[in-house]
């Protein structure tokens, strides 16, 4: 059995791809994710279509790579971080939609608990900050403002998990036989979970009054967790690795050491570096948090900074301005042009997140002249995204010192417009690997892993290559007038 399945389950789509054991794609089969906008700064998810939707996508990845389940080693899942699930254990049926991690609802509520002085608890135990991004006051939100679920909870009749949780407990046989776990990368994001003694911290269920009974178990992320039910795929198959989106895409992009850097420009862009058994606090305004874990007893952590909007802003084009038909075009767009004009884009739709920290921030597009174009806005829109991971990396250099390569994966790395000026702007080389599907990978990864594939991370790590490497061209004199702009706008942006 040299196949492994990927379950990839993020924010905009359900994607399955099956990889060979030498890490070859072989298939791909992907559903796009209903948004739900309730109101203004809700995003809400179906979990009825985020299982509906990868199981789909499961069942045509086999079929189109030819093969069938008995013939796959195990499945990996990886996942869309802190967006939160409450379900009832006997009959499955979850009580409200999922809260995604981009929903700010919940900002009052941290609001209280910062005033309650609970910043440096949450800091020391979770490494994260306060704020609406994860899961722990959503599902306070969700007990408080679902009618009985808080009693429902108390007595043990509900579950809450992040999405993996929800597809692990789904898989294995929901009602009755579903196994109710997470991994420790997913736990660390719920605000919820100690990262330094690896439980979860009683004092903040206190504070949040969570019950202890809603939350699920906790394992390493290359681990046995359960074995799919044969209705799902036709044979059972051991599920033995789970992580969160971007620590998969760390491990595929073969980040098992201390110093390896990546980021993945998706939905949002997530820049990790890898920290290993060290779990640092940043002074600069990044995370703290749990990388795969590959066995029981030895954590591994990494440095973090969240882009809330990343590639969205490509999408805000299309369906917002309809500057463009589909997000394909952006690129042609902003090469029409030799430079944005002068025009800056800060796309705080959700706020800003790291290093800023500012939930209360809005979208703004500064510096627009009479001579202005959507070619122009689309270009400052695409730098965008390269602007806020470049303040990230800045960040993560005063914390952890000098990085010397960005490794880089998810759908928008593809762009080599936004990976040259991403270089331009850190002055390091930007690393395209080969597979640029690393999050898929990186599940695949651990889940070979997990029941024995690999011998070790070693093994994967030999087998990592680059496809292109983008060479940064600018002075650094450039680079940091192009990021004075940027702050300036960002400013500008969060002046109320």
């Amino acid at each position: 059995m040299t196949y492994l399945l990927a379950l990839d389950q993020g924010t905009s789509s359900s994607r399955a791809i099956v990889f060979r054991a030498d890490g070859t794609l072989l298939a791909r089969a992907q559903r796009e994710i209903t948004q739900h906008y309730p109101q203004p700064g809700w995003v809400e998810h179906d979990p009825h279509e985020l299982w509906d939707s990868q199981l789909v996508t499961a069942r045509a990845a086999l079929a189109q790579a030819g093969i069938a389940a008995h013939e796959l080693a195990a499945i990996g899942i990886s996942n869309q971080r802190e967006t939160t699930l409450i379900w009832d254990r006997a009959s499955g049926v979850p009580i409200a939609r999922a809260i995604v991690w981009q929903d700010r609802r919940t900002e009052p509520l941290c609001a209280r608990l910062r005033e309650r002085g609970l910043a440096e608890t949450v800091r020391e135990a979770t490494g994260l900050v306060i704020d609406p991004y994860f899961s722990a006051t959503k599902i306070a939100w969700l007990l408080e403002q679902v009618p009985g679920a808080r009693a429902r909870a108390e007595r043990g009749e509900l579950a809450f998990g992040t999405v993996d949780s929800w597809l692990l407990w789904k898989l294995s046989g929901g009602p009755g036989r579903g196994v109710h776990a997470t991994d420790v990368s997913n736990a660390s994001r719920t605000m919820l979970y100690d990262i330094r003694h690896g439980a979860w911290s009683e004092p903040l269920l206190a504070a949040l009054d969570i019950p202890r009974a809603l939350l699920p178990e906790v394992r390493p992320s290359a681990a046995h967790f359960a074995r799919s039910d044969a209705r799902w795929l036709g044979a059972p198959v051991a599920i033995t690795g789970i992580a969160g989106d971007q620590q998969a895409a760390l491990a595929g992009q073969a980040g098992f050491d201390a110093g390896i850097a990546k980021n993945t420009y998706g939905t949002g862009c997530f820049l990790l570096l890898h920290t290993g058994a060290s779990a640092p606090r940043s002074t600069n305004g990044l995370l703290t948090t749990a990388a795969a874990q590959l066995a029981p007893g030895a954590p591994r952590y990494a440095l973090e900074g969240s882009v809330f909007i990343g590639g969205a802003v490509v999408q805000w084009l299309r369906d917002g301005l309809h500057a463009i038909r589909s997000s394909a075009e952006v690129e042609a767009l902003a090469t029409s042009v030799p430079d944005a004009g002068g025009v800056m884009f800060v796309p705080a739709f959700t706020g800003l997140g790291a290093p800023y920290w500012r939930p209360e921030a809005t979208g703004a597009i500064v510096g627009l002249t009479r001579g202005s174009s959507a070619a122009h806005i689309a270009r400052a829109a695409l730098e965008s995204i390269a602007f806020q991971s470049a303040a990230l990396l800045q960040a993560m250099a005063r914390d952890a010192g000098a990085i010397a390569e960005l490794r880089v994966d998810g759908g928008a790395c593809v762009n080599d417009l936004l990976m040259q000026f991403q270089a331009d702007l850190l002055g390091i080389p930007v690393l395209r690997p080969v597979v640029t599907e690393t999050t898929a990978l990186g599940a695949a990864s651990l889940a070979g892993l997990g029941c024995g594939l690999y011998a070790g991370p070693e093994e994967l790590a030999a087998r990592w290559r680059v496809e292109r490497r983008f060479e940064p061209r600018w002075p650094r004199a450039r680079a940091e007038a192009a990021m004075a702009r940027w702050e300036h706008a960002v400013r500008q942006a969060t002046a109320q």
